[in-house]
């Protein structure tokens, strides 16, 4: 069937801010389809609340609504937009599904003729009620768990009374399964129970016998309105059942499936499927099976785009949002072509001759006293992604991709040696048990402890078990005698030249001279392709790997090279990619063949269409040093991919590789707090009275001079890491010995801390000559919490005409002198009508996507273009469109750790955040977060 010709104009529902559970995957989706849907003619209008997307920008929609995701947005939306004709609420997560079945129930969509497509109301419920699950499940002959769903204190108590222990409780309608638990004993049970409860907002809970132990696999499937039906991918979780699956590694294809399960498991996806209602899109189906017998028991059915659904996508290549958008207009899948072969149909199953590993990304350290251990709710703030020709090569792909400061998976020196801990960790998940399942495998620990401690298949454990024997063998060499055949085999097995140069004992340049220049051991870059290279892909995108044929043709364009941000974090998160994708799109309108390297699989900037080339590659040093080489670019733009790509700027600087925008001296003179502050005392601009220290002996000699209350900040870190203000001696020395314990040999500086002073923050763009700032935020919480924990207020709210001129000039001078070319943004705090500066950084900043959304301009296009040389400031027409105030408002996921203390300081905090606009400073929700500034800083 074509698409449905009254479909005109559709109103597109976004996910909100990012907190744990929800993150970027659905900007991802929600922007694929929205270009999907403009593809047709049709009109696009969006709404979202999150400023640091691009699913709220100006290139993704025909109308952006940033506003709160409540039913009074809607209805502002529909009565000015009458020609809305339909819906789109499966590309915003579990928040837009709950928005569009909350209107739905108030009658809103029906009021105003507009009709949801791409979702079926009835399979939603269906999915989401447990009971109804459960019960359509027995009817069509699908296994599940022995369990009941309970509304209540009492039914509850009873259910668990039949069922026994081990059990695991399931909140209804939450998510990220939050709400959710294993329970062991009962004498656990009425605390887990009144939990869940609690989170669900219908309050129901589904209580079901424990499977834990058992695999757990996800099939990603693609459904049209006849009834067509593809398995885009199947992804197979390394961590068995009792960790959620945000919080697992994952594996596609699936590594131990034998094919007779796999063609049961995909029967019983496609019954699910059709039993539970009519619906066209993505879906994403989720099995648990006995180890022991295979036996197969359904877990759950989500039938819309979800986290997997992005993961999958960047898996096989295949556009699931954009194939899916097309189908909610009525096409089917035969009528489709795949947008990377352009040659065959969309209902075609991908077929990929690679591995991926994907690993979550956590941010524990930013949650003191949280309970580390994994289990049914998630806590993974983000996620990477390794391809390889192999799983091992993936994984250490993956590994590498995940900025912990480890060079891949063991081999460089970071072991843990204790028993006693290894063997908790195998028992007890958290975030490095991978790494402890190798330290274990190292130490001696046999192979069936191993096993019986963490249930994860032996084939996997066999993989890791295999890189210890190999590291054996070889460190029997030296460099100078290890063998091309050896040397070759680590390379193909994924090992960083980092890696082999501890396991020889040399220097990893050494490495790389005898592997890449004496024996010719250079990586080859290979297609993704959905279909194992049966069909030309038009699409390049690419991975590297060991062997033969290179796949990637260098042209002869001009060229310039993107970092990306690697994984999300607190501290750096989606608005990083933002500027990444604006950075490669004024590239090309430059006329710039554009090369983007990310490894992040959530991501607008990793979608195979924004870049002229995509390198699936980690952000690692060696990784990029391979492509530079392969593509000879003209430059390397660093400053929007946030801390990531601006750590790899000194290796560029000793290569020989131009950086394109401001220098690497002058980052790294604003990241060298001392020499920073040093500027500032030439340049004749006031800061807090400052000193540097290495030790603790020194910082409390200096503690003396400069006074109580003291900013402890070590240099070159992100997201405040380490900050803090500390009132005495005792506390002076203990944080600073926790600082070196972190961050060893770091430069630690001590601010003195102007307490009771209010902060503000300055963006602007400078070619070297000319600046032009593009905003300054007034924050409403006092100086001491980190600005991205602050509610920011655009233009400033009550900084007075003196105050204000300071900011400016300071900003023109900081820039200049330090030969800004492209962004900069600069931190303040003011006392006594006095403005002192904290902190500068030349690069694109947190707040930089807010700024373009509250003054709808796009100044990363514009910066892009300053750092290329192809403008310089003056060339630009600034229009900001100005009117009352924009508030940015940080978003945090402390639901998931609930015995951490809510209290802010210097140390970043927040995942996400949400614009919010008031005409004037009587607006009520203004008035409100001002009377509550004080209430969370803490030290």
């Amino acid at each position: 069937m074509p698409k449905d010709s009254s479909i005109k104009h559709v109103l597109i529902i976004g996910s909100g801010p990012i907190v744990i559970g929800q993150a970027c995957e659905f900007d991802y989706s929600g922007s694929q389809a929205a270009r999907s849907l403009r593809e047709e003619g049709i009109t696009v209008t969006l709404i979202n609340s999150n400023p640091a997307t691009i699913m709220t920008d100006p290139v993704t929609a025909d109308n952006v609504y940033l506003l709160p995701l409540e039913k009074k947005s809607i209805k502002k939306i529909l009565t000015e937009h009458p020609d809305i004709d339909a819906v789109l609420p499966t590309m915003g997560g579990q928040t837009a599904l709950n928005l569009a079945i909350e209107c739905e129930k108030a009658g809103i969509w029906k009021n105003f003729g507009v009709r949801m497509i791409g979702v079926d109301i009835d399979a939603i419920d269906t999915a989401e009620n447990r009971e109804k699950f459960k019960a359509l499940m027995e009817k069509i002959g699908v296994g599940v768990c022995k369990g009941d769903t309970a509304t209540s204190f009492l039914q509850g108590k009873e259910i668990a009374q039949e069922i026994g222990f081990p059990l695991i409780i399931r909140a209804s309608y939450t998510l990220g399964g939050a709400g959710g638990a294993f329970v062991e004993k009962a004498e656990d049970f009425e605390k887990y129970l009144s939990a869940g409860l609690q989170a669900s907002p219908v309050h129901e809970v589904l209580i079901e016998q424990s499977i834990l132990g058992w695999k757990e696999y996800e099939l990603e499937v693609m459904r049209d309105n006849i009834g067509n039906m593809i398995v885009i991918c199947s992804i197979e979780n390394f961590d068995p059942m009792g960790v959620h699956t945000g919080d697992s590694i994952t594996v596609a294809p699936a590594m131990t499936l034998p094919d007779t399960v796999y063609q049961r498991m995909r029967n019983y996806a496609i019954t699910m499927m059709n039993s539970i209602g009519n619906f066209a899109g993505g879906c994403n189906v989720q099995f648990s099976v006995s180890p022991d017998n295979e036996t197969i028991i359904g877990i759950e059915i989500n039938p819309r785009v979800s986290r997997s659904s992005a993961l999958a996508s960047k898996a096989t290549g295949y556009p699931i949002a954009k194939v899916a958008a097309k189908l909610a207009i009525g096409y089917n899948l035969d009528e489709l072509p795949n947008s990377i072969t352009g040659t065959t149909s969309a209902y075609f199953e991908p077929a990929i001759d690679y591995v991926i590993v994907k690993i979550p990304r956590w941010n524990f350290d930013k949650f003191k006293g949280a309970d580390r251990r994994l289990g049914l709710s998630m806590k993974a703030v983000g996620e990477v992604m390794g391809i390889g020709r192999n799983f091992q090569e993936a994984l250490q792909k993956a590994c590498q991709s995940l900025e912990i400061k480890r060079n891949g998976l063991g081999a460089d020196g970071k072991e843990l040696t204790d028993q006693a801990q290894i063997l908790y960790s195998l028992a007890n998940p958290s975030w490095n048990r991978l790494f402890h399942v190798y330290d274990a495998f190292k130490l001696g620990i046999s192979f069936r402890t191993i096993h019986d401690l963490t249930k994860i298949d032996k084939w996997f454990l066999k993989q890791i078990e295999e890189l210890i024997h190999f590291e054996a063998e070889l460190g029997k060499y030296k460099i100078d005698t290890v063998p091309r055949e050896v040397m070759d085999k680590a390379k193909k097995m994924g090992y960083a030249d980092r890696q082999i140069a501890h396991l020889l004992d040399c220097l990893e340049s050494e490495v790389f001279n005898k592997r890449y220049k004496e024996m010719g051991i250079k990586r080859v870059y290979k297609l993704v392709d959905t279909c194992a290279a049966e069909f030309e892909a038009k699409t390049p995108y690419y991975y590297s790997s060991f062997g033969e044929e290179n796949e990637s043709v260098r042209t002869d364009k001009k060229k310039v090279v993107v970092l990306g941000s690697g994984p999300n974090r607190v501290g750096q998160g989606i608005e990083f990619d933002y500027s990444c994708v604006h950075g490669v799109l004024a590239a090309k309108e430059c006329g710039y063949e554009t090369i983007m390297i990310n490894c992040n699989p959530e991501t607008v900037s990793t979608d195979f269409d924004i870049a002229d080339k995509l390198y699936f590659e980690p952000v690692f040093w060696e990784h990029i040093y391979e492509i530079i080489l392969h593509e000879n670019p003209e430059g390397v733009i660093v400053q929007l991919g946030g801390q990531t790509a601006l750590k790899l700027a000194e290796k560029l600087e000793k290569y020989g590789i131009k950086i394109i925008g401001t220098s690497f001296e002058a980052l790294d003179l604003a990241e060298d707090r001392g020499l920073f502050s040093t500027l500032l005392k030439d340049l004749n601009v006031p800061y807090p009275e400052f000193g540097t220290i290495h030790n603790t002996d020194e910082a409390l000699e200096l503690c003396k001079t400069i006074g109580f209350p003291l900013l402890v900040r070590p240099s070159y870190v992100l997201g405040g890491q380490g900050m803090k203000i500390v009132i005495n001696e005792k506390e002076l020395e203990e944080h600073v010995v926790n600082v070196l314990r972190d961050i060893p040999n770091n430069e630690i500086l001590l601010d003195h801390f102007l307490e009771g002073a209010i902060e503000a923050e300055a963006d602007a763009i400078c070619d070297g000559e000319n600046v032009y700032i593009i905003g300054i935020m007034q924050h409403i919480e006092p100086a001491g919490i980190h600005s991205g924990d602050s509610y920011a207020v655009l233009p400033p709210y009550n900084l007075g005409d003196l105050v204000i001129r300071q900011i400016e000039t300071y900003t023109q001078k900081i820039a200049l002198a330090l030969k800004t070319v492209g962004l900069i943004n600069i931190q303040f705090a003011i006392k006594n009508d006095k403005v002192y500066v904290i902190e500068a950084n030349p690069r694109a900043s947190r707040t930089v996507p807010f700024i373009c959304k509250a003054y709808q301009e796009p100044y990363v296009n514009y910066a892009t273009k300053v750092m290329l040389g192809e403008k310089k400031v003056t060339d630009f027409e600034f229009k900001p469109v100005k009117k009352g105030y924009a508030i940015k408002e940080p978003v945090f996921s402390f639901h998931k750790f609930p015995n951490v203390n809510k209290e802010l300081g210097p140390e970043m905090k927040s995942t996400g955040e949400a614009i919010y606009f008031i005409d004037d400073l009587m607006d009520d929700y203004f008035l409100k977060i001002y009377s509550e500034r004080n209430w969370y800083l803490s030290r």
